[in-house]
């Protein structure tokens, strides 16, 4: 009896930014936002959120939202943080540092937070 490997979103077997199927990556992503949408039909809270937590923390979810990210229009735009990613490497190592765990707003947006109506001088 022969097994077949299942491709998950897992990042044990690509090392580049070159190797990730993005074709692959998109079907897999489609496919648990699917199931999401279903079980929201079906009110079915617990698996809702397990496949919530499952999508977010996929590679291939990462993957795609760092591609989309680097590959538009905006691409030389840096983000909040300051950061561009324009290298292959670059991006590779993205996927990795997008957690939610230890994200720290940086110094210049918590000054923007307080913005100040100009004709009234209220902070809103």
């Amino acid at each position: 009896m022969q097994m077949y490997e299942k491709s998950c979103a897992s990042s044990n077997h690509i090392k580049s930014w070159k190797d990730i199927d993005f074709g692959t990556a998109e079907y897999e992503v489609k496919k648990l936002q699917m199931r999401i949408a279903k079980a929201v039909k079906e009110n079915r809270v617990g698996k809702i959120k397990s496949l919530q937590w499952t999508l977010t923390h996929s590679f291939y979810a990462k993957a795609i939202a760092v591609k989309r990210v680097t590959e538009n229009k905006g691409k030389r735009t840096p983000g909040v943080d300051g950061v561009c990613w324009i290298s292959n490497e670059d991006k590779f190592n993205a996927i990795f540092t997008l957690q939610r765990r230890g994200y720290q707003q940086c110094q210049c947006t918590e000054n923007a937070d307080k913005r100040i109506h100009q004709k009234t001088g209220r902070i809103y």
